[in-house]
């Protein structure tokens, strides 16, 4: 399984990206109006509860633009917080504060959002199951939004094509579900295999052969049940499909492993941040 690796030069180059996208061509006509000489004081709040994330994505912003502004972590990535915390103070010329100001609060509402999503579902769910990011995320950024899955509590599933088998209804609709699975118990090479299922019948016909976990994907939790106990002397389970909060409870009752949520990556909420000078 690839690893996340959250680099500093990571960091770096995914901000330089950003602010190259606020300020190409002509950079911040607006702040330009500021005397560049003016000294501030500010400081960064959270308007929600939340599980922070992002701080030294906000951090490196503010240094990209000028490396004399002090940003001063007040609380720590994984930290949770309530509304009108106090996340950071920042101190420097106004000019150069406003002109990384949204690109720095963008990563941490973002990573925060993600952290705060993860971690409400995971309460939920319980310690005995986990819950668990999927790909879908937004194109090179999943480095980060997974790293912000662990800050909330939750477990990286793979990061990409080749960490592991995952053969799913669309694989199996071109072709044979069996013979599928059998090919990649035959290549496999140390690889995990995950296989997914839609029906209990489904399930039971592959029973007994050497993989690691089996999907049971959108089924009622009559049949989840039902097939978590049919399954769980030979596999490691996982449950997908329109968990939300209301269901996640009930999903995890099943005694079900682990349970995939792609909206934890695609749809978290951002969290509120304010800077106020």
């Amino acid at each position: 399984m690839s690893k996340i690796k959250l680099s500093k030069q990571f960091i770096k180059n995914t901000v330089k990206l950003a602010l190259n996208e606020d300020l190409y061509p002509s950079g911040d006509i607006t702040s330009d109006l500021i005397n560049n000489d003016k000294l501030v004081s500010v400081k960064l709040i959270s308007n929600q509860n939340a599980v922070i994330g992002g701080l030294l994505f906000a951090k490196e912003a503010f240094s990209f633009i000028d490396s004399k502004i002090k940003f001063h972590i007040k609380k720590k990535d994984g930290s949770k917080v309530s509304k009108g915390s106090l996340i950071a103070s920042i101190k420097g010329k106004a000019k150069n504060i406003l002109i990384a100001e949204r690109v720095a609060l963008n990563f941490l509402s973002h990573i925060s959002g993600i952290a705060t999503k993860t971690n409400e579902l995971a309460k939920l769910a319980g310690k005995k199951t986990k819950i668990c990011c999927t790909r879908k995320t937004i194109p090179n950024l999943r480095v980060m939004q997974k790293y912000a899955v662990k800050l909330g509590g939750g477990t990286n599933h793979r990061f990409n094509l080749s960490d592991e088998y995952l053969i799913k209804d669309n694989h199996i609709a071109s072709s044979d579900l069996k013979s599928l699975v059998l090919k990649a118990i035959k290549n496999k090479k140390g690889k995990k295999i995950t296989v997914e299922v839609d029906t209990i019948k489904q399930l039971k016909s592959i029973l007994g052969l050497k993989f690691n976990t089996v999907l049971l994907d959108n089924m009622s939790i009559k049949n989840l049940k039902k097939s978590v106990k049919i399954a769980k002397k030979y596999y490691e389970t996982e449950a997908s499909g329109n968990v939300t909060l209301k269901n996640v409870k009930a999903i995890a009752s099943t005694g079900v492993n682990r349970i995939s949520v792609g909206s934890i990556t695609h749809s978290a909420p951002a969290i509120d941040f304010k800077l106020e000078i």
